[in-house]
């Protein structure tokens, strides 16, 4: 069975589907152990290079960081999300497509949708590409945070989207912000899963940006839960490496090299 069957099989059997992003080999080694799907995110650029937005990274960065990602990979489907500007039109979208399959053997790419780009994908999945659609709040064309559908126009909007991509051939889609009344209504009006991020219990299963989960971001909007703040335990670790340098402790006989 491949992965990307696997995926749709895990929904028909009613069990929700769990992804988060990966951005090195180590982290991505033991998120394999855990997840159905590990994306590659755009999120790199500010979780990881303190960038003020998803926008400003690059591909080739983008690119290095996936092939890290793949080494560790042996069961989950790797998604790698298409960065801002890379997918404006249908040749530039092939053209750089082709590069990422090609360098990083992912399995999967994530396309935003910006309410007119179904054509592009629909093109891509026709080419025998793996396509994961997204809607709701998209940073790469959303200058400012806010949650998604509020409004009864928006709603409708939404869920027009969600159903074009679906016809457009993306194997999953991601709901981002998305108030809960309507994830569930997309979600059941959808023959393909919906994966959520801020967008409640009622998607097919949940993404979250693994430095939020881990606390290490300081960034925790109210649709993370922090399972653990590493930046405290971090702290403490760096601090008593800190004193046993001062003080002499480290490195002890047992850390050092000696001639027999």
């Amino acid at each position: 069975m491949s992965s990307i069957k696997k995926i749709k099989n895990i929904r028909n059997l009613k069990r929700k589907i769990v992804c988060l992003t990966a951005y090195s080999k180590p982290l991505a080694k033991i998120l394999d152990k855990y997840c159905d799907i590990i994306l590659m995110g755009d999120s790199v650029a500010t979780a990881f290079y303190g960038m003020k937005n998803t926008r400003e990274i690059k591909l080739d960065t983008m690119i290095n960081h996936a092939i890290s990602v793949r080494k560790s990979i042996k069961k989950s489907l790797l998604v790698f999300d298409m960065p801002f500007n890379t997918y404006k039109n249908i040749k530039e979208a092939k053209k750089n497509i082709k590069k990422v399959l090609l360098k990083t053997n992912c399995d999967a790419i994530k396309l935003e949708s910006n309410g007119k780009n179904f054509k592009i994908l629909k093109t891509l999945t026709n080419s025998g590409i793996k396509v994961m659609g997204h809607i709701g709040y998209t940073p790469q064309y959303k200058k400012y945070f806010s949650p998604q559908g509020l409004k009864n126009k928006e709603e409708i909007k939404l869920i027009n989207e969600a159903k074009s991509i679906e016809d457009a051939g993306a194997f999953a889609i991601v709901l981002e912000c998305i108030n809960a009344d309507l994830a569930k209504k997309i979600t059941k009006n959808l023959k393909i899963p919906t994966i959520g991020i801020g967008s409640s219990k009622y998607c097919d299963g949940q993404i979250l940006v693994l430095d939020d989960l881990i606390g290490l971001s300081g960034f925790y909007p109210k649709f993370v839960k922090k399972y653990i703040s590493l930046e405290k335990i971090l702290n403490k670790v760096i601090k008593k490496f800190r004193n046993d340098v001062i003080r002499n402790n480290f490195p002890k006989v047992s850390n050092t090299y000696k001639i027999k």
